[in-house]
């Protein structure tokens, strides 16, 4: 008896050791990123939200940054394939697969991003994810970055010098848009911008102002020209690996929730948006000229007319998957404006 006694006496002690042990493991969440430590998403989104997740699960979930993984449209495939737990990137480099989140990309549809990004997450909550764009991946956030506008290496008095000009593109409705005005598109990512413009392999690139600080494009742009309402915007996916949320326990899989969605959707809209004053700051360093377009402009009027077949086409590209395109567009404008 007494053997016996000593055995579970043991036993629980063990017990007791290996609960302790799981109760301070630490999971460690590898999120990968394809822009430059300086950029506002790993300034300023990443470690913030980083906090508020060691903070909410009480330090058993931390995150990790990684750089230098390639394409940011091979993010998707990367988090997918669990090489990383999580990451982000620009929806329209996978052409036709979240064609819903262009809602926020239309013309003059998102002049403020932060208020856009939190809009653009209650549409998605309440209209889109019955159409199941985000197969194979946990939804974390979305977000939107400042208003684009048109930076050129030559001046711009009307829509009509844009005609046959060599313009990076970058997906999403900014291709549509390029098309409507004539323009020559040229597709690369993002990081490679300042190089094919110092090259002069294109004269021109729609861009949030931002990039004129965080991808140098300052240094080799001449012109920005500021449409009153932006020209377009582009939306960004914030995700993570199914399995990497489901190894978590239900305690810390609420816990990280808590501090995604629609509070990490602002977080990130906001952090870009902001990031516009250093880009002007950096134009006015570099010597840009800057023509800030009136409401009244021809060139505003002009392009508003252009555009103005936009929103109808989304409208039907939404109700082709089963979505109400109109009232999903009513409440992104009502919330985003």
């Amino acid at each position: 008896m007494k053997k016996i006694t000593k055995l579970l006496a043991t036993a629980g002690v063990c017990a007791g050791m290996f609960m302790s042990f799981n109760a301070s493991a630490v999971t460690t969440l590898k999120v990968g990123t394809w822009l430059p430590p300086t950029a506002p998403q790993n300034a300023i989104v990443w470690p913030t939200w980083a906090k508020w997740v060691e903070e909410a699960t009480e330090g058993r979930v931390k995150v990790e940054l990684e750089y230098g993984l390639g394409h940011p449209k091979s993010m998707f495939d990367l988090v997918e394939d669990q090489v990383i737990d999580a990451s982000f990137t620009v929806n329209g480099y996978v052409p036709g697969r979240f064609s819903l989140g262009k809602i926020a990309e239309l013309p003059g549809e998102s002049p403020n991003a932060e208020k856009a990004s939190v809009a653009l997450w209650n549409v998605q909550e309440k209209y889109f994810n019955t159409a199941d764009e985000y197969e194979g991946l946990k939804l974390l956030g979305l977000f939107v970055h400042g208003s684009g506008q048109l930076h050129t290496t030559f001046p711009v008095s009307s829509l009509a010098d844009l005609k046959d000009k060599k313009i990076r593109i970058g997906g999403g409705v900014v291709n549509e848009m390029g098309q409507i005005l004539g323009v020559t598109p040229v597709g690369a990512p993002a990081p490679k911008i300042y190089e094919m413009m110092q090259q002069g392999v294109v004269e021109g690139v729609f861009l949030p102002v931002l990039d004129l600080k965080y991808l140098r494009v300052a240094e080799v742009s001449k012109y920005l020209t500021v449409f009153p309402e932006g020209m377009y915007t582009t939306t960004f996916s914030i995700f993570m690996n199914p399995d990497s949320f489901d190894a978590l326990s239900e305690k810390d899989q609420q816990a990280l929730m808590s501090v995604s969605g629609e509070k990490l959707s602002r977080l990130a809209g906001k952090s870009w948006g902001d990031a516009d004053l250093d880009g002007y700051a950096a134009a006015e360093e570099n010597g840009i000229k800057i023509n800030k377009l009136s409401a009244t402009d021809p060139m505003v009027t002009e392009f508003k007319a252009e555009t103005a077949s936009m929103s109808a086409e989304w409208v039907e590209q939404a109700d082709a998957k089963n979505v109400d395109g109109q009232a999903a567009l009513d409440m992104f404008r009502s919330l985003a404006k």
